[in-house]
């Protein structure tokens, strides 16, 4: 198996800079430099991202910036000790030991497991002890080789008690509870009925490193506190079910997650504390009383049934939130899950035009039935690539055509998840389904959803026997949810919205001069708002749901694609020619080295490619991306630019009609940007750029 550290990935006492992206960035290089990754930024952008979902720091002066990446090609662990610390988000300051961990998107079990147990062992104060005393790189490696086959660390200030190691459903405190010959004693609330059972499942969205030292800190408080806790941790490495018998005993669970608990239905009708995965390993001890206080409170929040009893999830979930809050938050989950179906058959679709011919819509499904690779089609459009071209172009374009039939479904179908769970899914499916058949349209599939959700969520609120709940979920809510919403679909609401989106098609397709100039005006100040939020999402789903409706005699759908996609490739573009190459001293270093991989994600319509120069400087940023954005949405409707894909920038330049013109309004709209940042920049109230100290970097 090939060693995961090596000494020319550790990094002793050095300045790496003041912020975790430096720091990252250095060990991302280190990989790089190593052999370990085909490519620094892509490295980067995948660690920081995940740095940004949740910070990476713990307890004891540690961070362990982790990710998983195409861009690594060998699971590696680069290590520094810092002089001086860094911030990494932990609640008891900056950290000297920085442990990065880089795993393949395809890595093998054991490497995985092998990475999980270092994350595990930098809980352990006498192995951190031993870093810190360590004088060379070779002895690093040495400590961390140790951990990773169970050699005591040398070099400890004095022996810690350790953790119990957690194998994924085995109760390590309570294996210890019960291997000592005694019940432990203490847990709240025991009442003389010996120790209170705790279960728990610990995940984080990478798997890799917090997921299992949450499971280890908190089975270590437990067992202080003389409880039998029992975890499972669903990481990367591989996760074993708790017993259900263990669940069935359990007064009380602990989900310690940053993403959904897989078979949470396990644990339906027990009390319990639902926290981020870092509050694990910060806060363990809380939890667990906090946990025990839960199994004395007979009004604790419980995991729902998913029916009856779905009612204290949301209220808990949803207080505080205000009705637009709600609504936001339904339609983004929505939008978020219909996008693939648009992107993968937007572009199937595209490669069907690009083979068979923009006139390949009326023979493809003649073409699809009767010919096969064997019996090539003798009628086909004349601008086909001949008879092969024309079948494989039927091929693709069917296969888009049908994956963008999903797209109003799968839009109600999971805006109705995101209101009523999984009971939800099917009545917001049937929704959308009928509110296509219709043609309602994107405005038929969101009042379909959410219809479907919220009374979906009534019915689950109904209080049945206990018999019954079984039956919820799988029929009872289905079946009236389903009814009501489609029903309310057909008899009253359908036909008011075929007119609204009838009338709405008309008006973009009969668009032209002022009144189109104006439209991608305003959707390319959309795209450049937020660099990939609310808003940006919003103009986005508006250009994607008309696809669909696109035909050569109705263009105006293809021309919004093409205005919001070049729009959106404007502020990465510009923060890329702005910073490395008409004013370099105006931004960071950081920023610079951002800028030599905003130019790809610029070009491959990746607005967040943006988003560390909007971060570190909004109010001049934003504007002005704002500002090119608009010019690059005007002349792209001016000059009628088409596009039949809904993704990948100049990449899909065979599907864009009039290229030559998309390409000038996004190089005039970057230009513009470009020189409004670096006005504002030097004229609006001027401060000093160069705050992040040089990082040496290695390629």
């Amino acid at each position: 198996m090939t060693q995961l550290i090596t000494t020319e990935l550790v990094e002793l006492d050095q300045n790496l800079g003041n912020a975790p992206e430096a720091v990252i960035r250095h060990l991302a290089s280190k990989v790089a430099a190593a052999g370990r990754a085909t490519e620094v930024e892509g490295l980067f952008a995948d660690a920081f991202a995940r740095e940004q979902e949740t910070a990476t720091g713990i307890p004891g002066g540690i961070a362990i910036p982790h990710c998983r990446s195409a861009a690594v090609t060998v699971p590696t662990l680069a290590m520094a000790r810092l002089d001086p610390k860094v911030d990494f988000g932990a609640k008891d300051g900056p950290a000297d030991l920085v442990f990065f961990i880089a795993a393949p998107d395809g890595a093998d079990q054991e490497h995985l497991k092998l990475l999980s147990k270092l994350a595990r062992s930098l809980i352990k104060k006498d192995f951190t002890a031993a870093l810190r005393n360590a004088a060379s790189e070779a002895e690093i490696v040495e400590l961390v080789e140790g951990a990773l086959t169970d050699k005591p660390a040398a070099h400890a200030a004095a022996p810690v008690a350790d953790a119990v190691p957690v194998a994924a459903g085995v109760g390590a405190a309570g294996a210890a509870g019960s291997a000592s010959g005694a019940p432990a004693t203490g847990a709240a609330g025991s009442g003389g009925r010996g120790p209170k059972r705790l279960v728990a499942v610990t995940a984080c969205p990478t798997g890799i490193a917090h997921t299992y030292m949450a499971a280890d800190s908190l089975v270590a408080a437990a067992r202080e506190m003389g409880v039998d806790l029992q975890v499972e941790t669903q990481g990367s490495s591989g996760a074993k079910a708790l017993d259900p018998a263990v669940i069935a005993a359990a007064d009380a669970v602990i989900f310690a997650v940053d993403v959904d608990v897989r078979g949470k239905e396990r644990f339906a009708g027990k009390p319990v504390i639902n926290a981020p995965v870092k509050r694990g390993i910060d806060e363990p001890d809380k939890m667990v009383q906090e946990a025990l206080a839960a199994a004395d409170n007979p009004h604790a929040r419980r995991v729902p049934h998913f029916g009856a009893e779905e009612q204290a999830e949301h209220e808990a979930e949803e207080r505080g939130e205000h009705i637009g809050q709600k609504l936001k938050k339904a339609l983004l989950t929505g939008v978020s899950y219909m996008i693939p179906f648009v992107a993968g058959g937007g572009l199937l679709i595209a490669l069907g035009f690009l083979m068979g011919g923009y006139l390949i819509t009326k023979y493809a499904d003649n073409i699809v039935v009767q010919n096969s690779l064997f019996n090539l089609p003798t009628e086909f459009p004349d601008n086909a690539w001949g008879p092969l071209g024309a079948y494989l172009g039927a091929v693709l374009f069917k296969i888009g055509a049908l994956s963008l039939g999903f797209l109003v479904p799968a839009l109600a179908g999971y805006i109705a998840y995101a209101i009523a769970d999984r009971p939800g899914i099917a009545p917001g499916f049937v929704a959308g389904a009928v509110a296509g058949f219709m043609g309602a349209g994107f405005l038929g599939g969101i009042v379909g959803g959410l219809l479907a959700g919220y009374i979906a969520h009534m019915v689950g609120r109904l209080q049945v026997a206990r018999w019954l709940r079984g039956l919820m979920p799988v029929v009872i809510i289905p079946l009236l949810a389903s009814l009501v919403a489609s029903g309310l679909m057909f008899l009253i609401l359908g036909g008011p919205i075929v007119a609204i989106t009838k009338g709405l098609n008309a008006w973009l397709s009969g668009l032209t001069g002022a009144g189109a100039i104006a439209l991608g005006v305003i959707l390319g100040l959309m795209m450049c708002f937020d660099l990939g939020g609310p808003v940006n999402k919003v103009a986005y789903s508006f250009a994607v749901a008309g696809l669909g409706a696109a035909t050569i005699d109705n263009q105006a759908p293809w021309q919004i694609m093409a205005a919001v996609m070049a729009s959106g490739m404007v502020p990465p573009l510009a923060m890329a020619l702005a910073s490395t190459v008409l004013n370099k001293k105006l931004f960071s270093l950081a920023e610079q080295e951002n800028g030599k991989a905003a130019w790809l994600l610029g070009a491959s319509f990746i607005s967040e490619g943006a988003i560390p120069f909007a971060a570190a400087d909004p109010l001049r940023v934003i504007p002005a991306s704002m500002l090119g954005g608009a010019v690059t949405g005007a002349i792209s409707m001016a000059a009628g630019v088409g596009s039949k894909a809904p993704h990948g920038g100049i990449f899909v330049f065979f599907a864009i009609d009039n290229f030559v013109m998309f390409v000038v309004s996004i190089v005039v709209g970057t230009v513009v940007t470009a020189l409004s940042v670096i006005a504002l920049k030097r004229w609006a109230v001027k401060k000093t750029v160069d705050t992040v100290e040089p990082v040496p970097v290695t390629v």
